[in-house]
């Protein structure tokens, strides 16, 4: 317990009934509007400054550009690059949107309005040019939704009829519209979004159900849940309808089962969907398809969520009882991931508030989305849990990543769930430095708090007249029961833990009485969720950090490469990570909380790790820490085991980053970000998971581009399981014939890796880029191939 927390365990003379309540049975709540929340001074609010900043740099008629094209109009300026001309066109217009809208109700800044009205005049336009409805980026996609309409579907994991995830795509401009619409207030919004639901009612109206499951095989965000929302905007049943037809059932079913069969999937894939599943509950009132939407979630964030709030690894779900590869790659959890899985939080928490589902929604938007923007501006991808990796940042003008565009939204939303209402009661979720306005009750608040640097949050309220209503006050799991104290108007009250999670204050509030409220704050040690000896400190919800160095840090702003997003500078060796040695229960006592000026939290530690030169490291809340390597999961080894565990992970960092060093390009296999990130194509291929392990291969043929930075590769390495059988295919180096292969089940039961020289044309004219290609032989089927490997 720090020097601000004051356990009071006594009821002075105050006539205030006060109970804990774990609200099971409660009613479900309503958000505040945003425009009825500000932020005070702190990060959060500094955070949205900074994002403010940046959408306001980007030039909307560059984003409008797509539209205009498909629609035949005269562009205003060029498109963007990066992800913007290669095929997703258009969907950071579509997020943009969103951003506005969420950004003005925000700060209500007019500058913002007026962006956001001008890209919806221009879309208004590109609508009455396309006709029937339509808008969209897409290349070629009138004629593409004409081939769907007709019934001819050829969808894969990131494609759909030869487009790169159309329905992803126009997704984005859907929820921007309905965003601009309810959020943002623009009129004309709601006209156009209209219209292209009823042109996507069309659409499909010809189509069978089983058609529209096969279409949803492609990644198409989060379609059910914003036809959800315009159905209960617009009271038109038809839009319900059309979200249970875009709810995939391949997902859905096993949840409805209470099954997880997440491993191997790709994770925001899947996200969205369930966002739609539960948005249909509430609407329906189905309590089947609402409980599968729990399932996912209670999976999601106990079974393969980090301590920051993220998940997944090179943006798939990979083993639950396996988190090797977490601590392994560069790619690590996705912020779009996080930005998604706090979507279905809020939902399930107004709809069934407990204290579960904010614990989960407070670590990760501190931890998570705060730490994934840059403080001069540019949002991260991936959050490498490697031990000594860093982040990568977009630039304005050059990244155009997913990424980007959720993340010009997460920074503009923070007032979205700091507090809640029913009819009659106030809900105090979050300690962050703000000002409410309930019209409706005739209360402004204003919560005045430093936290998480000071555990201390007063709450002052003004109020029309006085009014008896009730305010829940947060109890967080991360207090020690006990150990939160509650004054009002400087006057302890009793406050009973029952294992509950809020506080119950029911009085006859008046104009300004003042609640004080001492969330006591302590350090824990958090494994990873596979129990694997990896640990991270946690102080309170606030995950710390060492920073370590700023070496290596290449392409820390990225550039617009189609990998720009990935930190691809050196690895640095895990046994060269602080090693955490003693005894579990005792090293969370090592850490010791000081508080260095009015926001700096620092947390200098000694005598823990087994490394002589980090004798002394200071570790700080992850969100503070940037252009920096850092480490967030420590290898840890009790006494006993120390030789033991150094020796085991120096031999397997030895041969990793040999790998590593010789290595010029690589792809997996089945997985759909990095197939995509190397321009796959493919004639009848399918893509699977074989001992937890994604895999593609084909009754025809499929292949990628490959970097071979320099011209240096010398070696192709392909990775197969040995005992394939019926298995005939060539492989085919920049349509030389490199090798033909014969697999007929005498292979070893296991994995192996089979290395192929290139050929010496390959070699003497040192391509930049290399595509390899599997071919089946006539009736035959090649083997699953389950990692692809160029070597210098």
């Amino acid at each position: 317990m720090n020097k601000y927390c004051i356990v009071i365990g006594i009821v002075f003379c105050l006539n205030v009934p006060v109970s804990l309540s774990g609200l099971a049975q409660s009613t479900g709540l309503t958000a505040f509007p945003l425009s009825n929340v500000r932020l005070l001074d702190g990060p959060f609010k500094d955070a949205q400054q900074t994002d403010l900043r940046y959408m306001m740099e980007l030039n909307p008629n560059r984003l409008l550009a797509p539209f205009l094209r498909e629609a035949g109009l005269p562009a205003k300026a060029v498109s963007y690059g990066n992800w913007e001309n290669t095929g997703l066109d258009g969907h950071i217009g579509g997020h943009y949107l969103t951003a506005l809208s969420l950004m003005y109700a925000s700060t209500g800044e007019e500058r913002v309005k007026q962006r956001l009205d001008y890209m919806i005049d221009q879309l208004e336009q590109c609508q009455q040019a396309n006709g029937e409805g339509y808008i969209g980026g897409i290349p070629g996609g009138k004629a593409m939704w004409a081939t769907i309409a007709a019934g001819k579907i050829d969808a894969g994991g990131f494609s759909l009829n030869g487009k790169w995830v159309p329905l992803y795509n126009i997704h984005k401009l859907y929820a921007g519209l309905y965003d601009a619409w309810m959020i943002g207030g623009n009129q004309k919004a709601r006209t156009l979004l209209v219209k292209l639901c009823d042109w996507c009612v069309k659409l499909v109206s010809n189509l069978s159900d089983e058609q529209v499951q096969q279409m949803l095989r492609s990644e198409h965000g989060g379609m059910n849940e914003v036809f959800a929302d315009v159905a209960a905007a617009t009271g038109d049943e038809r839009y319900l309808t059309l979200a249970r037809r875009f709810s995939d059932r391949r997902i859905l079913d096993p949840l409805l089962q209470q099954k997880d069969g997440l491993t191997g999937m790709h994770a925001n894939t899947q996200i969205p969907k369930v966002i739609g599943y539960k948005r249909i509950a509430e609407l329906a009132h189905d309590t089947a398809w609402a409980n599968a939407a729990d399932f996912f979630w209670t999976t999601v964030v106990k079974h393969r969520t980090v301590s920051i709030g993220g998940n997944s690894v090179r943006e798939h779900f990979h083993p639950a009882n396996d988190f090797s590869s977490m601590v392994e790659s560069r790619e690590g959890p996705e912020t779009c991931n996080s930005y998604n899985m706090l979507k279905l939080t809020r939902h399930l928490f107004l709809s069934k508030p407990s204290n579960t589902y904010m614990d989960y929604y407070e670590r990760t938007l501190f931890n998570h989305i705060l730490s994934s923007q840059n403080p001069n501006g540019g949002f991260v991808y991936f959050t490498p849990m490697r031990p000594n990796h860093y982040r990568v940042y977009s630039r304005p003008q050059d990244g155009f990543w997913c990424c980007v565009g959720s993340g010009m939204e997460n920074h503009g939303k923070y007032g979205e769930l700091i507090y809640a209402h029913n009819d009659n009661d106030l809900y105090v979720n979050l300690f962050i430095h703000s000002t409410l306005e309930w019209k409706e009750k005739g209360l402004k608040l204003t919560q005045d708090t430093r936290f998480p640097s000071v555990s201390l949050s007063n709450i002052r309220l003004s109020l029309a007249k006085p009014a008896r209503f009730t305010i829940y006050v947060r109890y967080p799991s991360w207090v020690t029961p006990g150990h939160m104290s509650v004054k009002i108007n400087d006057r302890p009250i009793e406050v009973k833990h029952d294992g509950s999670s809020y506080i119950a204050i029911n009085r006859q509030w008046k104009s300004g009485d003042v609640i004080t409220v001492y969330p006591s704050m302590h350090t824990e040690v958090e494994r990873l969720p596979d129990s694997s000896a990896w640990v991270s400190f946690v102080h309170g919800p606030i995950v710390l950090a060492a920073a370590t160095d700023t070496s290596g840090l290449d392409g820390l702003f990225a550039d617009g490469s189609r990998m720009g997003h990935v930190a691809a500078g050196r690895l640095v060796s895990q046994d060269d990570a602080p090693l955490v040695v003693g005894k579990e229960d005792k090293l969370a006592s090592k850490v010791q909380y000081q508080l260095s000026n009015k926001r700096d939290m620092v947390f200098p530690v000694s005598g823990l790790f087994y490394q002589p030169k980090y004798k002394t490291l200071y570790l700080r809340p992850f969100y503070t820490i940037h252009n920096k390597r850092y480490v967030i999961y420590f290898p840890y080894a009790s006494p006993d085991k120390l030789e033991e565990v150094t020796k085991v992970m120096k031999e397997q960092e030895q041969a990793r980053l040999a790998l590593d060093a010789i290595t010029a390009d690589v792809v997996y296999g089945g997985e759909q970000q990095p197939e995509s990130d190397h321009n796959f194509k493919a004639d009848k291929a399918e893509a699977g998971l074989f001992r937890e392990r994604n895999f593609r291969n084909a009754k025809g043929w499929f292949s990628y581009d490959l970097r071979n930075a320099g011209g240096k590769a010398k070696k192709l390495r392909v990775t197969y399981y040995g005992r394939e059988r019926n298995k005939q295919f060539d492989i085919y180096v920049n349509d030389v014939l490199l090798t033909s292969v014969k697999m007929d089940g005498t292979g070893e039961d296991k994995f192996m890796d089979v290395d192929y020289s290139l050929p010496d044309s390959l070699l003497n004219s040192a391509p930049s880029s290399v595509t390899v290609k599997f071919v089946a032989k006539e009736g035959a089927t090649t083997a699953n191939v389950f990692e692809v490997r160029l070597l210098k």
